[in-house]
């Protein structure tokens, strides 16, 4: 019976990823690919766990275990909560215990015996994927918007919690949770893993623009702009920055912009981000940050603090002033004085 739920969870698996992948063009790349790599990593699980090989009894596939799902879980909410295009080259380091994991079970295959020490490193990386889960439940109940998920995760979080937990209470001998005692617990979490993952396949089916965010694509097929108006619209845009320092205004926006100008908001968007390679808001920090570097060279704002200086060309917020700043500067604003100050 279960050889069957797991061939079943395995086509559907399979006819999903071949959906969401003939529409990859439609989703917001990032959050895309991580979540096609929690389909694949889970389908790898459910045909090669430890305890219920699909195609061959007692074989130990470790490279197919659970924690390759629960990495790329972590990563797809952690991008879908922070709405970033593009993939953080940091954030690989988030796959490092997944291979000191493999690393492990490869060197007790090699060795063909098992010691505390090794036990105990694997105990460890438990509790980092215990770390992945807890993350992912917080991001859930803090996020209204992907509520809808919790009916399935939940019960994965949890289910694959007891089990990690199961494990670290069995390494130092403690007695184990009440209803992980059975030999056949990592069958029944197969079962409950195998139930969720239909679920899943039915409402993305359904529902794919809830879990998947659509691509921000930017086109202008219907769009009249003649070369002359493009380099108009052009000029005026930046002549209200450089000359009226629209920018100064820390709740200046698109709209208010194109009323300003008295120019349409679709051609602001249009000149911005096809004739000048950038957002409206893209457009707007670099205009505050540059005032910003150039008032903290003048005496007249000696005295301020740097929010204080930033506070004046336009930004409103200290994180954000921070993190615009490192992004568009390389280094951050108390480094970017430090160095000026040197000079």
């Amino acid at each position: 019976m279960l050889k069957i739920i797991q061939i079943v969870a395995l086509i559907q698996g399979l006819f999903l990823l071949f959906i969401f992948y003939r529409n990859k063009d439609n989703y917001k790349k990032i959050t895309f690919w991580l979540f096609l790599g929690s389909i694949i990593s889970i389908l790898l699980y459910i045909i090669g766990d430890d305890d219920n090989n699909l195609f061959i009894e007692d074989v130990d596939w470790f490279l197919l275990d659970s924690s390759l799902f629960i990495t790329f879980l972590f990563l797809y909410f952690k991008y879908y909560k922070s709405e970033k295009e593009t993939f953080l080259k940091k954030d690989y380091l988030f796959f490092l215990p997944n291979l000191l994991y493999f690393g492990i079970e490869a060197l007790e295959i090699v060795s063909n015996r098992e010691n505390d020490f090794i036990e105990f490193l694997e105990s460890l990386i438990d509790f980092i994927f215990l770390g992945y889960l807890t993350y992912i439940l917080y991001s859930l109940l803090k996020t209204k918007k992907v509520y809808w998920i919790l009916y399935f995760v939940v019960p994965i979080t949890l289910t694959m919690s007891i089990s990690y937990i199961k494990g670290i209470l069995d390494l130092f001998e403690l007695n184990s949770i009440i209803f992980s005692e059975d030999d056949n617990f990592n069958t029944y979490l197969l079962l409950v893993i195998a139930f969720l993952f239909y679920f899943i396949t039915f409402y993305l089916i359904s529902n794919p623009k809830e879990l998947l965010p659509n691509a921000k694509i930017i086109k202008y097929k219907t769009s009249n702009l003649k070369p002359e108006l493009i380099e108009k619209y052009k000029e005026a845009l930046i002549q209200s920055m450089e000359k009226e320092k629209l920018f100064m205004d820390s709740k200046l926006s698109i709209h208010s912009v194109s009323e300003k100008l008295n120019i349409p908001r679709q051609y602001i968007s249009e000149v911005l981000n096809l004739h000048l390679n950038k957002s409206f808001q893209d457009f707007i920090n670099e205009y505050r940050v540059n005032a910003f570097a150039k008032n903290l060279q003048s005496d007249q704002y000696n005295h301020y603090t740097l929010f204080g200086i930033a506070n004046e060309v336009g930004f409103n917020s200290k994180s954000s002033f921070n993190a615009t700043f490192k992004k568009i500067k390389g280094i951050t604003p108390t480094q970017f004085k430090n160095t000026h100050a040197s000079n």
